[in-house]
């Protein structure tokens, strides 16, 4: 029988291979503990501590600064990954963060230690300025049409043809001209123009009015016999004050007594201005009733007569001074007094006297 020597009190019964993996599981344990701490306790990484453990310790370089967007999604990191709230299916958001479990899974946990994390796109900013369109729209510009010379427009045949005026009626050119420039009318009721009727002062003012456009030359009448309410009123003022017609002495105007034929051409020699060039008694001759004519008329109806304005139907010689005007001598002369004034083109008729 051998004798052995008796076994060292301090020697250690573990050998070397036992020792490293106490070690190991040391290692391994601690690892948890500082990876359940780290979650808790926010900013140790297990990853940088562990690499610590097995690779030289590196200076680390200066962190950049982070440039965020305020469009763009913020880049996870691992403090965001642990500290976010866990999803629910709860209809309701909490604002509160739901506390981390006692034991986390550490490739749930911690998925950047196995793989990288995703980094999140980074979404340009949509630029909020209102670009200005480069082409104008054209404003389209409208050509003015030409706009066509009025022609007068001529009364219906049914107003000019009046059925007291036949077309052989030795007034009807005139009686048509003056009608078909709105001066005179006829009278609707019956379709009638009563040439062979009188015509009062009110009235002959009113065509006087609508005839010739004068410029006011004397001072406003004031005739105490027409009041501002009367029909012709403003007629009567207007032609009083051109020179057409004159009141009586009595500053009268006598509006509704006819009109007689000497006061109708002194009137028209009047308010055109006209002037006799010959000796009234010379050119009064040609007239068989010439002593009924006035003293205060004779040079105007000289000047009339020298004017080609008078017309004496049916005989040229006889001018019957003092008598009415009808409605149609009125129509002839005052049509005669507008081709004087280069208004009207003349009319032929054998009834116009040429002295």
């Amino acid at each position: 029988m051998r004798n052995l020597p008796p076994p060292d009190s301090d020697s250690s019964p573990l050998g070397l291979e036992e020792w490293i993996g106490i070690i190991i599981a040391v290692i391994t344990i601690g690892a948890i503990l500082i990876g359940v701490l780290g979650q808790r306790q926010k900013g140790l990484n297990l990853q940088q501590w562990i690499g610590s453990l097995t690779s030289e310790p590196t200076t680390e370089a200066p962190e950049e600064p982070k440039v965020t967007s305020p469009i763009a999604e913020e880049i996870p990191t691992r403090e965001t990954l642990s500290s976010a709230p866990l999803a629910t299916d709860s209809a309701s958001p909490s604002p509160a963060v739901a506390a981390a479990p006692e034991s986390i899974d550490e490739d749930e946990a911690f998925p950047e230690i196995a793989r990288a994390v995703p980094l999140a796109p980074i979404v340009s900013a949509p630029t909020t300025e209102t670009e200005t369109p480069t082409e104008t729209a054209e404003i389209p510009t409208e050509t003015p049409e030409a706009t066509p010379t009025p022609t007068p427009t001529e009364t219906p045949d049914a107003a000019v043809k009046f059925t007291d005026v036949p077309d052989d009626y030795w007034a009807s050119p005139y009686i048509t001209a003056l009608v078909q420039r709105d001066i005179m009318s006829g009278f609707p009721e019956d379709n009638t123009f009563k040439p062979n009727s009188s015509i009062t002062r009110a009235e002959f003012a009113a065509l006087l009015r609508s005839a010739f456009e004068q410029q006011a030359t004397l001072e406003i009448p004031n005739f105490k016999d027409v009041s501002s309410d009367f029909w012709a009123w403003s007629a009567i003022q207007e032609t009083s004050k051109t020179n057409f017609l004159r009141g009586y002495p009595n500053n009268t105007f006598q509006p509704k007594q006819p009109i007689p034929k000497v006061q109708v051409l002194v009137a028209l020699a009047s308010g055109l201005g006209l002037e006799a060039n010959q000796s009234p008694q010379q050119v009064l001759q040609t007239y068989q009733d010439s002593n009924q004519i006035p003293e205060y008329a004779r040079e105007k109806v000289s000047a009339a007569t020298e004017a080609g304005i008078v017309v004496n139907y049916p005989n040229t010689e006889s001018l019957n001074p003092t008598q009415d005007a009808t409605r149609a001598e009125v129509a002839a002369m005052v049509y005669q007094a507008l081709v004087e004034a280069g208004k009207a083109d003349a009319v032929t008729s054998e009834y116009v006297v040429n002295p």
